[in-house]
C-alpha cells in the first residue's frame, strides 16, 4: 500500500464514519490506536491507499459488508465469564426470581454482549438456582464475528481469569490447556444476534424485556450519543423493567425515565412509572 499515513484530515474522516456506523468515538488522543489498527486492515484488504479504501466504504459499499469488516478490525471485544459478579447475581437472585414467583417469564437482553461470555455467566446464576427454564435470554453484538465465536461455544483461555468461582466454572466450563468449552444447556440457553445500539429500527425490533444489560460499552460514546441509546434503552424496557450498567458507569446524568437503586451495594436503574 503505497500512502500508509493517517493525517489529521485523514482520520478526522474515518473517525467520524465509525461513530456515525457503531458510536465507537475515536477523539485526537485516539490517533495512535486508530491509526495503528486502520493500517493494517487496509494492508490486509489490498487497497491502494487511505482515502481510497474511505471512499470505497462512504460510496462503494451499499450493504455495509466492508465497514462491517472494518468494525471487526476496530472493535476490541474484551469480556470474560463472571466479570463484575456481583451484580448479576443481584439482577438474578432480585428482580429475576421475583418475577419468576410470580409467575412471568421475564425477557432478558444482553447488549453489546461481544463474545456472549456475560448472557452465558447469567445462564449458569439461572440454572444453579433452577430459574433458567423459565427465562428467556437473548444476547447481540454489532460485530458478526464476534456473534459467530459466541455461538460456537468456545472460548480461548483469557475467558476464565483469576479468582473465578471455581463452583460455577467446574459445573459449566470445560476448561483444557487451549480453550474453555461451554456445556450445551447452558450453549443452548442463549438466543445470540447481531444489533447495532444506534439503529434504532433495529432495537425497536427486538421487543420489550424485562431487563437489559448493557454494560461497559457506554464508556466508548461520547455523551449526546450515551444519552439517546440510553433514552432507546428505557423504550425498550416493560413497564418498571431494569437497566444494568457497568459498575464504572453512571446513567443520572442521562436520562429522566429512569431511577436509581441500590440492592446488596450493586446499582440499577428502573424504568419510572409513565
Amino acid at each position: 500500500m503505497a500512502d500508509v499515513s493517517v493525517s489529521p484530515q485523514l482520520f478526522a474522516l474515518f473517525a467520524a464514519l465509525v461513530e456515525e456506523t457503531c458510536g465507537l468515538h475515536y477523539g485526537p488522543r485516539d490517533h495512535d490506536i486508530l491509526a495503528a489498527k486502520l493500517t493494517a486492515h487496509v494492508a490486509d484488504q489490498g487497497e491502494d491507499s487511505l482515502l481510497d479504501y474511505y471512499y470505497r466504504l462512504r460510496y462503494d459499499d451499499p450493504d455495509g459488508v466492508e465497514r462491517t469488516r472494518l468494525l471487526d478490525a476496530l472493535l476490541v471485544h474484551e469480556t470474560y465469564f463472571f466479570r463484575e459478579l456481583p451484580p448479576l447475581q443481584q439482577l438474578v437472585d432480585g428482580y429475576l426470581a421475583e418475577r419468576v414467583r410470580a409467575g412471568g417469564r421475564p425477557r432478558v437482553w444482553s447488549a453489546a454482549c461481544a463474545t456472549g461470555e456475560e448472557p452465558l455467566t447469567l445462564a449458569m446464576l439461572l440454572d444453579q438456582r433452577g430459574m433458567l427454564d423459565a427465562v428467556d435470554l437473548l444476547a447481540t453484538d454489532v460485530s458478526a464475528n464476534a456473534i459467530a465465536r459466541a455461538r460456537s461455544g468456545k472460548h480461548g483461555r483469557r475467558s476464565l481469569r483469576d479468582g473465578h468461582p471455581a463452583e460455577l466454572a467446574g459445573r459449566y466450563l470445560d476448561a483444557t490447556a487451549r480453550e474453555i468449552t461451554v456445556t450445551p444447556r447452558i450453549q443452548a440457553a442463549v438466543r445470540f444476534g447481531t444489533a447495532n445500539l444506534v439503529d434504532d429500527a433495529a432495537v425497536t425490533a427486538l421487543g420489550r424485556f424485562d431487563v437489559i444489560v448493557c454494560r461497559n460499552v457506554l464508556i466508548y460514546f461520547r455523551d449526546e450519543l450515551v444519552a439517546r441509546v440510553v433514552e432507546r434503552l428505557a423504550r425498550s424496557l416493560e413497564a418498571d423493567g431494569v437497566l444494568v450498567v457497568g459498575v464504572s458507569e453512571s446513567l443520572l446524568r442521562y436520562s429522566t425515565t429512569l431511577a436509581c437503586e441500590e440492592r446488596g451495594h450493586s446499582f440499577f436503574y428502573r424504568r419510572r412509572a409513565a
